[in-house]
């Protein structure tokens, strides 16, 4: 489809050529209507010298017989370089003077049609593939009107006899054919024409390099926006990679960097261009540019003493002949991935434990309730106070262990959760109820703030025990007469569930192990609680947001959805 402004052109070129046509054709007819008029003008003048010079010839006693000075005239006049041939004609078709290489035979029509109209009559006239002749015929007259033939020159002379032709030519009966080169006008008319077949090659050639370069200059914005286009669809694919990207030049130094590498670095832009990498980090390899095909690892630190690990690939970076022009850093975040490493590793543990696990229970259950009952035997048949009192605490330590065990097999062999609607804030209430002693013997306040209007698809007693885990270890964290906040908020699709205490809070290293089993910081503790709890969490398909610092206090959020889209299944290792 053509543009506009080369449309534009198109148009305008096509309006010049047709302007140019015209003209010339006009200029062309113009010129021939001029030269015919000059010609016709010229001819006139020439025949009037002519016919004056005539005359005087016929006033001599002797045309009146013999009209031999007249042919002499004429052939003396056609001598002239202007002139190409001259005839005189009379009514009768007798030639009475010629001169020049002329068929006469054509004219004598010609002479009929003067004779008539007593017009001039003007006609081109071939010339042997020359130039054409102009001829002019009009009437020919040798006696004016005034005098009558041969009145004066036949005085005192006798009277001799006239003959036809003599007749008709003094009575204005004849006609004269006057033949004119045009060479001239033709050469002239053939400069005009090559003038304007000149002109009409110019506005060709200029049409053609206005459509050339208006071609150049469309391919040139075609190019250009291709550039654009490809420099934008570089630069969103770099600015969305997940990976890192640093681009050095051939001396090593930065050039480009995407988001993703600054926020690796925490620098800016400004601060990386120009700069070489091992002049900016630590450790960094001084010829790392030339590491193709092998990668290296580097740890970036930020300045609040967080540790970004990165694996950091190298490419040479080459132009359309194979040259070098720099190099390409890849970097990717090995954050997530050591990430998945300590869960799969936790996962690896958890199964080799839950598997220890199920066997050490069912070999230490049964025992139990034997120590247990025996220990109710020998308090009842105890005599004295220190009996009763030891049996009490064998009774207690027995319900400990056995709590233990229990959480233990809850852990190695869960049970499928038995989905049904519940009430968050039903659930809340009920959990504070059940530690409302606990809470007056530490003398602990808890706040509870509750703004889950919605009920949920959940196992209503899974969830209390992990509502009373999480209480619990904030109990213990706390210390008297501090506050527990207890928060339900709805999120959309699903609630949070929120338990904040002021305690003595937990560091990193803690808090990347507080769900593993038997972790605790208690010395009373099991460690059992929380590797239970995000069980529990994981087969409600939530998950479980922590927020701690040392000396602050930890907010434990759990994040359920309010249905419950496809049920977990048991991944358990038979026993």
């Amino acid at each position: 489809m053509l543009s506009k402004p080369l449309f534009a052109i198109l148009i305008t070129t096509v309006i010049l050529a047709i302007l140019l046509a015209v003209g010339t054709i006009r200029n062309f007819r113009r010129e021939q209507r001029i030269m015919q008029s000059f010609l016709l003008d010229e001819g006139l003048t020439l025949i009037r010298s002519f016919e004056a010079g005539a005359r005087t010839t016929m006033r001599h006693p002797m045309m009146v017989e013999d009209p031999q000075p007249l042919v002499t005239l004429v052939k003396e006049t056609a001598k002239t370089d202007r002139i190409a041939y001259i005839s005189i004609i009379t009514e009768d078709g007798t030639v009475v003077a010629a001169a020049g290489g002329h068929d006469v035979n054509q004219d004598r029509n010609i002479t009929k049609q003067v004779l008539k109209t007593h017009q001039p009559v003007t006609r081109m006239v071939s010339n042997n593939d020359k130039t054409p002749i102009f001829e002019v015929a009009t009437v020919f007259q040798t006696m004016n009107s005034v005098e009558p033939p041969m009145m004066g020159m036949m005085r005192g002379h006798h009277f001799r006899r006239k003959t036809p032709q003599t007749i008709q030519l003094e009575e204005g009966r004849a006609v004269i054919h006057l033949g004119l080169y045009t060479a001239e006008f033709i050469k002239a008319s053939r400069q005009d024409i090559t003038h304007s077949l000149f002109m009409g090659g110019l506005l060709v050639l200029v049409g053609s390099a206005g459509f050339y370069f208006l071609f150049l200059y469309q391919g040139m914005q075609v190019t250009r926006a291709t550039l654009a286009n490809m420099k934008l669809y570089t630069k969103n694919i770099i600015e969305s990679m997940p990976d890192g990207l640093l681009t050095l030049d051939s001396r090593g130094r930065i050039v480009s960097c995407n988001p993703r590498a600054l926020e690796f670095t925490e620098m800016d832009l400004a601060g990386l261009k120009g700069k070489r990498p091992e002049n900016l980090f630590a450790g960094w390899p001084a010829h790392s540019r030339h590491m193709q095909g092998t990668a290296f690892s580097y740890t970036f630190v930020h300045k609040d003493s967080t540790q970004v690990p990165v694996e950091i690939s190298s490419s040479p970076l080459l132009d359309d002949q194979g040259n070098t022009l720099g190099a390409v850093f890849l970097l990717r975040d090995l954050r997530s991935i050591r990430s998945m490493q300590n869960q799969l590793d936790r996962a690896r543990r958890l199964a080799a434990l839950g598997k220890m696990a199920a066997g050490i229970a069912h070999e230490i259950r049964n025992p139990l309730g034997t120590l247990r009952g025996f220990a109710q035997y020998f308090g009842a048949k105890a005599d004295d106070d220190a009996a009763r009192e030891y049996s009490a605490l064998m009774i207690g330590e027995v319900d400990r262990l056995n709590e233990s065990i229990s959480s233990l097999l809850q852990f190695s062999r869960p049970r499928e959760p038995d989905f049904s609607s519940v009430d968050p804030e039903a659930l809340l209430d009920k959990t504070v109820k059940l530690l409302e002693y606990d809470l007056k013997e530490k003398k602990i306040r808890l706040q509870k703030d509750d703004h889950c209007a919605h009920s949920i698809e959940a196992d209503e007693d899974l969830l209390l025990q992990v509502l009373l885990n999480l209480l619990k270890n904030a109990l213990n964290a706390s210390q008297k007469e501090a506050t527990i906040k207890l928060s339900c908020q709805d999120d959309g699709d699903g609630i949070r569930i929120t338990v904040t205490d002021s305690g003595k809070g937990m560091n990193e290293a803690e808090q990347s192990r507080m769900f593993d089993p038997f972790f605790t910081t208690r010395t009373a503790g099991t460690g059992l609680g929380l590797a239970v709890s995000h069980q529990i969490v994981e087969q409600h398909n939530g998950h479980f947001e922590i927020k701690s610092q040392p000396g602050r206090g930890t907010s434990i959020t759990i994040v359920l959805p309010k249905q419950q889209t496809a049920h977990p299944t048991d991944t358990r290792d038979a026993p």
